[in-house]
């Protein structure tokens, strides 16, 4: 099988486009078979498709999941193909309306919007204080000064099973003094787990976390990661979150055609 794909590189969180048209039920197989290519270093795939609301194009992650590193990338990829649009509106799986993604070619950047959470929630895992972010479809558990660990997620992950309709999952460890966040991010469907280079829906957790108690108003924050650095952002009123947004460097390599 020959698939025409595209490597993007949205502050490090690496993905591949698949250009090409794939059955729903092949994708996960298929994602799966890109992302162990001897010498990739693929940490998620996305598969274009028709769009069903009328905006620029959808993008189907091999999971089922959304996910804002992609949804930036692929924002940038329909703003060159629609003539260097500054402005695009996109679908991305896991979420039920179009996406804003504003894209400055120039710079090399992209931001996009990212839904509210549908649940904020202070919790424990094995003595440590920690805040689940259930941001519909994905949820992240912060936890602040905690060392990475494989052992620490597996401790954490029962507390994502009474969460309903999750396509992926994650944990954020947050080392507060260095404004940096390590993101470790499980996709059931696609059998995948993985220490993601970067992570947007972490990062806008981390921000709706860290601004449980600031004032009304906008709350910033860049996040250092172990590849790049993604900017979060989350406006308040009346001490609930109203809008949100991430954005960060985005590189769009050319399409190549692999062989499976």
């Amino acid at each position: 099988m020959e698939l025409k794909v595209l490597r993007a590189d949205p502050a490090g969180n690496i993905t591949l486009f698949v250009l090409d048209p794939v059955p729903a039920g092949d994708r996960a197989g298929i994602a799966a078979r890109l992302m162990d290519m001897p010498g990739g270093d693929v940490e998620q795939v996305g598969f274009l498709c028709p769009p069903l609301q009328g905006s620029a194009g959808r993008l189907e992650m091999a999971g089922g999941e959304f996910c804002g590193n992609a949804t930036r990338a692929f924002g940038m990829l329909m703003a060159q193909q629609l003539d260097g649009l500054s402005r695009v509106q996109v679908e991305v799986s896991g979420c039920g309306q179009p996406v804003t993604v504003d894209v400055d070619l120039a710079a090399g950047t992209a931001r996009a919007q990212m839904p509210l959470p549908r649940g904020v929630g202070r919790t424990e895992v094995d003595g440590c204080p920690a805040i689940m972010v259930d941001l519909i479809g994905i949820a992240h558990l912060v936890v602040e000064d905690v060392p990475p660990s494989l052992d620490f997620f597996r401790k954490a992950e029962p507390l994502f099973w009474d969460i309903p309709d999750l396509d992926a999952y994650g944990v954020i460890f947050l080392d507060s003094a260095k404004g940096a966040i390590t993101p470790l991010v499980k996709v059931p469907t696609a059998d995948s787990l993985v220490w993601e280079g970067s992570c947007g829906s972490g990062s806008l957790a981390a921000a709706i976390a860290q601004s449980q108690n600031a004032p009304d108003g906008p709350f910033v924050r860049t996040y250092l990661q172990p590849a790049g650095a993604v900017e979060a952002a989350v406006l308040r009123r009346d001490g609930e979150a109203v809008s949100a947004w991430i954005g960060g460097s985005v590189s769009l390599d050319a399409p190549v055609t692999v062989q499976l």
